[in-house]
């Protein structure tokens, strides 16, 4: 397997190079929690059917992991849809015990303060981290097919432009553990929505395996979309995890047949006061 930019960190975590004393960011694996099956071990997701109780402990467990509390994190319901929201200190600990206060219909996030934890789940679907250190700015979405034909990795670029005035050149992405183009194997609905999006370039993403059937990249997808938007090729890492091969380090809705926990990414900046007893280290 070729270099991978999540670097091994711990059993409930991989974590990013771009991981430092002053930025939290990785990305949970399925290992190190209390759920049991079909939910074993560290499932972070309220909506899947666990035990709430168990889900609190899990997320516990990797908030003193990484050195951010529970009432610092801020997460969103998830729609598979494209919209965007800043979000500040008076959002802190929205989502982190429970579904129904987080942030509703909302599949991205990003905050300029210090101190706050963003957090959103997944379970094949692919993770984007937007960071700019010129402008102290995290990001991050959550990019199912849908949401990536709905091109919600170019609307997290066009506001930080357009709202927050970052230069292009100075944003860097990373494409986090997904399903892979091995086995996403979608129908001609998704491959014509993909081709609507990327015209003839679809068919670098999208291949037909026969029978109306095609194998879709959607890292290869969003990578695509992002450059379009003139994030340069240069400043985008892309993960070669599949999260369906590896279930033996993450979860997968397609390949356990809908019936299983969440992995979470996160982005985060520290402050001061953040718990820093791991030494700054994700």
């Amino acid at each position: 397997m070729k270099h991978d930019p999540f670097m091994e960190y711990s059993e409930p975590a991989l974590k990013l190079p771009f991981c430092d004393n002053e930025v939290a960011a990785g990305f949970s694996t399925r290992n190190g929690g209390i759920s049991t099956p079909p939910f074993h071990s560290l499932n972070l997701a309220f909506h899947v059917g666990d035990d709430a109780g168990r889900v609190r402990r899990n997320r516990q467990r990797l908030a003193t992991e990484i050195g951010f509390a529970l009432d610092r994190w801020v997460c969103a319901e998830q729609v598979h849809e494209a919209a965007i929201r800043k979000v500040d200190g008076q959002d802190a600990g929205k989502g982190s015990q429970d579904l129904a206060s987080a942030i509703a219909g909302t599949d991205g996030l990003y905050t300029s303060e210090s101190g706050l934890l963003l957090a959103l789940a997944y379970a094949d679907c692919v993770p984007l981290y937007f960071y700019a250190p010129t402008k102290r700015l995290v990001g991050i979405a959550h990019a199912g097919w849908r949401g990536t034909v709905k091109m919600i990795a170019a609307r997290m670029v066009k506001a930080w432009k357009n709202v927050e005035g970052v230069s292009v050149q100075d944003i860097l992405v990373v494409i986090g553990p997904s399903i892979g183009a091995c086995c996403y194997e979608v129908d001609t609905r998704v491959a014509a929505a993909v081709n609507e999006r990327l015209g003839t370039d679809a068919k670098v993403v999208c291949r037909p395996t026969g029978n109306d059937r095609y194998h879709l990249d959607l890292k290869a997808c969003n990578q695509m979309l992002l450059v379009r938007e003139g994030v340069s090729e240069h400043h985008i890492e892309t993960s070669s995890y599949c999260t369906s091969c590896r279930t033996d380090k993450f979860y997968s809705h397609r390949k356990e047949n809908g019936k299983t926990g969440r992995m979470l990414a996160f982005i985060g900046m520290r402050s001061a006061a953040v718990d820093r007893r791991r030494g700054g280290d994700c």
